[in-house]
Order: C-alpha cells, then sequence, then structure tokens
C-alpha cells in the first residue's frame, strides 16, 4: 500500500533547500485560521508539566468532552492522534474482515495488515460524484454473502477523506441499526466532522453498543503537531481499546492545548464561517478551470480531477517546485490518475495556488 499521506513539508523542504515554513501546504487539510488564542497561552502554561509524565488517562480532557458532548467521560478513551486509535481497534476487537468504501483513508487498510486481518472493498462511483453508496453497503451487510465472507466489521469516513463526500445522520443510523442486527461493528470517523456538524451521529451514537465513533483535533483544532484524538463508545467497548493503547499516549502539553482548543467556542464559530465563505470561493474559481472536474465538498478539502491528458503525479510534482504541496490522490483505490485534493487555505493562498494551477493547464478566464 502506497503511503499518501499529505503534510509532510519537511521532505519537501530538504528536497527544495529552503525551510519547511515556506512551504504552502496544501496537502494537508487544517484549519487555516490556526489554533484558538487559547491554545498558545495554555501551551505556555503547560510547560511547567515537562518534568512530571503526563496523566495516563486524560481525565480533564475526557471531563471537557464529555460535557461538550453530554455524555459519560468513561465513554471515551483519548489518544495520540485518531490514528493510534485506528491502528488499536482491530486488535482491541479482534476484526479478522472489515469492509471498506474506496476512495478513502488508506490507513483503515493497513491496520488490519497490521493485525493479521483483510478488507473486503466496494468503490464509490466515479458517475456520481463519489457518493458513498449506503444502498449497495447496506445491501452487502444484509445478505447472505456477508456471512460467507465473514465480514465481523465496517468503517466510514463521514465526511469523506478524500473525497469530501458525507452521508446524512439518517443515513449512517441505518447502517448502523443493520450492522447491529448481523452483530457487525461500524467505526465511525468523524475526523471532519466539524466542518458539518448536522451530520454527526455524536451524541446519539455513544448508546449504540456496537459503534465506535472517531473524532480528531488535527483537523479543526489545527493541531497535528500535538496528535491529539479521541473515540466515543459504550463503557465496555472503550474499555477494551485502553488495554492496546501504550501508556502516557497523550503527553501533557497536548492534553493541556486541547482542553484550551475544545473550550473556545467562538473561534469554532468563527472558524466554520470563514471555511463556508471561502470553500465556496475557493470552488467557483477551481471550477472556472477549463476541464477541472470538482467534486462538491462538506469539509475543509476540495477533491478535483485534473483535465484530460494531465496526470495528478506530472501536477503534483511541477507545483512542489514552486512550493505548493498538495495531495496526489491517483495512488488511491478508486480514485482516478487524474485526482488532487486540495486543502481550503487563507484567501491569498488559495489565489496563489490557483494562478500556479491555471497557468499550468492553460486559458483559465477566472
Amino acid at each position: 500500500m502506497t503511503d499518501v499521506h499529505g503534510g509532510n513539508i519537511y521532505a519537501v523542504a530538504r528536497e527544495l533547500n529552503c525551510e519547511p515554513e515556506e512551504i504552502v501546504d496544501f496537502s494537508a487539510s487544517i484549519n487555516p485560521l490556526g489554533p484558538s488564542p487559547r491554545v498558545w497561552k495554555a501551551i505556555v502554561a503547560a510547560c511547567r508539566l515537562v518534568t512530571h509524565y503526563p496523566d495516563p488517562s486524560g481525565w480533564e480532557l475526557r471531563q471537557a468532552l464529555g460535557r461538550q458532548w453530554g455524555i459519560d467521560p468513561e465513554q471515551i478513551v483519548v489518544g495520540n492522534g485518531s490514528m493510534e486509535l485506528i491502528d488499536v481497534i482491530p486488535r482491541a476487537l479482534q476484526l479478522r474482515r472489515l469492509v471498506v468504501v474506496h476512495p478513502t483513508f488508506s490507513e483503515y487498510e493497513r491496520a488490519m495488515v497490521r493485525a493479521g486481518g483483510s478488507v473486503v472493498a466496494i468503490y464509490a462511483k466515479r458517475a456520481q460524484d463519489y457518493a458513498i453508496p449506503i444502498d449497495h453497503l447496506v445491501q452487502l451487510l444484509d445478505s447472505k454473502e456477508s456471512k460467507t465472507l465473514a465480514l465481523d466489521s465496517v468503517v466510514l469516513c463521514n465526511p469523506n477523506s478524500p473525497t469530501g463526500r458525507v452521508c446524512s445522520a439518517d443515513e449512517i443510523t441505518h447502517v448502523a441499526e443493520v450492522a447491529a442486527r448481523r452483530r457487525l461493528w461500524l467505526v465511525l470517523d468523524e475526523a471532519f466532522a466539524d466542518y458539518c456538524p448536522e451530520q454527526s451521529v455524536l451524541p446519539q451514537a455513544a448508546s449504540w453498543p456496537r459503534v465506535i465513533v472517531l473524532r480528531s483535533l488535527t483537523k479543526f483544532y489545527a493541531l497535528p503537531g500535538l496528535r491529539v484524538g479521541y473515540a466515543v463508545a459504550a463503557r465496555s467497548v472503550i474499555r477494551r481499546l485502553r488495554t492496546q493503547v501504550p501508556p502516557w499516549s497523550l503527553n501533557a502539553i497536548g492534553q493541556m492545548a486541547a482542553l484550551a482548543a475544545v473550550g473556545d467556542q467562538a473561534h469554532a464559530e468563527k472558524s466554520v464561517r470563514f471555511l463556508v465563505r471561502e470553500r465556496e470561493r475557493f470552488v467557483s474559481v477551481l471550477r472556472a478551470i477549463p476541464g477541472c472536474r470538482v467534486i462538491p465538498p462538506s469539509a475543509n478539502y476540495v477533491f478535483v480531477e485534473l483535465p484530460r491528458g494531465w496526470r495528478a503525479t506530472t501536477v503534483t510534482e511541477q507545483l512542489k517546485r514552486q512550493g505548493l504541496l498538495i495531495r496526489d490522490c491517483s495512488s488511491v483505490p478508486g480514485a482516478s490518475a487524474r485526482a488532487i485534493r486540495l486543502a481550503v487555505r487563507l484567501p491569498s493562498e488559495n489565489d496563489r495556488l490557483v494562478k500556479a494551477l491555471s497557468a499550468m493547464l492553460g486559458n483559465f478566464n477566472g
């Protein structure tokens, strides 16, 4: 499986012989407004904690998250980013056969392989703008084939990465009901759900016995360097997950920064308002580039298919030489060789990318 993660500004900076801060990173979809101002104060204050071990259970952060969602903090486990929890889940629940809907995040399959399991893949259709095929998925889970394939779990990324497509809360609830009836686990990755909260199934999913909801503070709260994520599930499930999370997984500064981030509702609301407005503008100018196909987005990134005759690898490399790092999605199963993903950044940065991309592709009429 090819590594298609974004955000590796360090390797690009070495290659271009420049500082990492000189790279404009569209490959990682981080809130362009940055962390809450409260986060910087919390980080400074937390420096006194570096001579102590961090709280192994993340007690204070779990209390805050419990209040935010109106759920029992004992239904929450924190980890070193949601990626650590993705890795933990197959081992903790002894999963052997996971259904994955491509194109999607590659680490679900990687985690299963590391745990000795495997995946069964179904594919969203390009002709339908990569909409997640809920009917097809439910039909598979509820069929005799499910037993033949020895399925025990299904994962959905909602909104999906890299396509940006989103399922409604009703659709997710339907999948959860079918999974429960078939005694299957549903892992729901809501890493980008802060940008479309009306489609999230938290907090009601906390009462569903065979559902695990993953959340990340990397994207919306702009804390990728601190690695903070959490999972919500039934208390018995959370206890199983905790047995597989390494001791002191989440460092003290990360815990304090996360606590400050989730406590700043004003910054969160400002971030959503900005994103909705700038994403709409960004999409409109991208669509003005002849031959570019822009998939309707629901998160803070845009999935684009380049004009015919262009390859994502070529465009990614040429933009990189200009200090613009984008996500090449051509190796993602189910995606086109022309597929790229672009984070929504600040207007001036988005304009710089569009200008460079349109000059490369030619005949831009924006």
